[in-house]
């Protein structure tokens, strides 16, 4: 017995002592994003943080060196909507873990599900992706329900949403944020439909159709959205109202882990990440927002445009959805997708890029890129999914750019990250050289040397 523990103590010193190996990336283009390019750098990565970045950088005694001349250093990208760990094959229900049954489930934590494990993650690393946000039932989009949930059930909260590194040995290494957000699913006039669940038809049109809403029209269907809004007040209202009595330790006062998880929401220290498609429901889920005196961040919207203003007024994040997407109603624009982030950036409103589906992940470089192509100057996408995600859910001081005292979450490549060509040679996670060995490469190797 007395060996085993010496030799588990022998063990952890030597991970100790490996982990804190310093590694110089020498010679380097930097890319700080929140800075002037910095070039021929070299950037000192010691105990898991970014040391020191200098064009006369001395690499201590004992330094791994990776000489990157020619290439370029980046700070992790991040997508803002995933669900990464949480979804393994979706059309099969055992290896999808995204949310449960119920109307109100803010107590449910995404992270504590997620799979370490997951071919998803060495698939997004390639990318250079090196954080996310998964959420529990992230596709539910603005339609008062739905997701993967079964038996017509509508959802309103899905439950927590967590900030995590896509490399750990277990969740709560990747852990960045265990509740960066709670998910609520706003209900939208018309119901569930297209690809971010807004309205399947205008609003203007579900007026002027008989019947286009259900049996009694648009009167019921107008009354059955305010019912689901006033359903939603009353559950933050027995929130509240659980707040004070704990606070007060009144009398008989019985723990209720929903109610319990709704406090830091009330008290502001986390925001509600809403998903809400259309210009009408946005405005509506800002006034919710305004009455509860909540902080939201806005998931998938659509119709920038009509809200754009409204959104800057009162410092209102978003989470684009793909860009590389189809119009969401048959007479939107075919570039709706394509010029929303530009839009946004027109108006003023602070945005970030999520694909929201595991399947396309990898691509959230290419999202960003589409987005430059229709009128986002080049800058605001790099900041898009790099330190303006790391801003929008609390974490700029610990990722988002190359900087001094920050994590090392860093990419080496050799060349543009946005770009398709590009290649990324290293991925730093917390000043760990992360393998970029995945599923497809080790197919790739096994099938070219048969």
């Amino acid at each position: 017995m007395k060996t085993r523990v010496s030799l588990l103590v022998s063990l952890a010193a030597w991970g100790a002592a490996f982990a804190a190996e310093p590694i110089v990336i020498r010679n380097a283009d930097v890319y700080p994003v929140t800075a002037p390019v910095i070039k021929g750098a070299s950037v000192l990565v010691q105990d898991g943080k970014i040391a020191d970045i200098s064009t006369k950088l001395v690499p201590p005694k004992g330094a791994r060196i990776i000489d990157a001349k020619g290439l370029r250093v980046y700070p992790g990208l991040i997508d803002s909507g995933t669900e990464l760990g949480l979804s393994e094959v979706s059309s099969t229900r055992e290896t999808v873990d995204t949310g449960e049954l119920g109307e109100f489930m803010p107590q449910l934590r995404a992270l504590s599900a997620v799979n370490p494990e997951s071919e998803h993650f060495g698939v997004v690393r390639v990318n250079g992706i090196t954080t996310a946000m998964t959420f529990p039932s992230s596709g539910g989009g603005g339609g008062g329900g739905g997701g993967r949930f079964g038996g017509g059930e509508r959802q309103f909260i899905s439950g927590q949403a967590a900030l995590i590194h896509t490399d750990g040995w277990t969740w709560e290494d990747m852990a960045i944020e265990r509740t960066a957000a709670i998910h609520l699913i706003f209900p939208s006039l018309g119901g569930r439909g297209g690809r971010g669940g807004g309205n399947p038809i205008p609003d203007s049109v579900l007026e002027m159709i008989p019947g286009a809403a259900g049996a009694a029209g648009f009167s019921a269907a107008k009354r059955q959205y305010d019912q689901q809004i006033a359903h939603i007040s009353e559950f933050f209202d027995q929130a509240r109202q659980y707040q004070k009595e704990r606070a007060a330790n009144a009398p008989g006062f019985k723990r209720d882990l929903k109610l319990e998880a709704m406090i830091p929401v009330l008290e502001g220290k986390v925001p509600m990440a809403v998903s809400a498609s259309r210009a009408s429901v946005i405005h509506d889920v800002i006034a919710f927002s305004e009455k509860q005196h909540i902080r939201i961040v806005i998931l998938q919207p659509h119709e920038i445009a009509k809200v754009g203003a409204e959104l800057k007024a009162k410092n209102v994040p978003v989470i684009f959805g793909r860009v590389l997407a189809l119009p969401d109603q048959e007479d939107d624009p075919y570039d709706g997708a394509f010029t929303g982030p530009a839009e946004a950036y027109k108006a003023g409103v602070k945005f970030a890029f999520g694909t929201f589906s595991n399947e396309f992940v990898r691509n959230l470089p290419y999202q960003a890129a589409t987005a430059v192509a229709f009128g986002l100057p080049y800058e605001e996408a790099l900041k898009a999914v790099t330190i303006n995600a790391a801003e929008i859910w609390g974490q700029s001081a610990n990722i988002g750019s190359v900087d001094k005292g920050k994590w090392a979450d860093l990419i080496v490549t050799d060349g543009d990250p946005l770009e398709i060509q590009t290649h990324i040679k290293y991925l730093l996670i917390k000043g760990k050289d992360v393998s970029l060995v995945n599923k497809q490469t080790r197919l790739y190797e096994k099938y070219m040397s048969r």
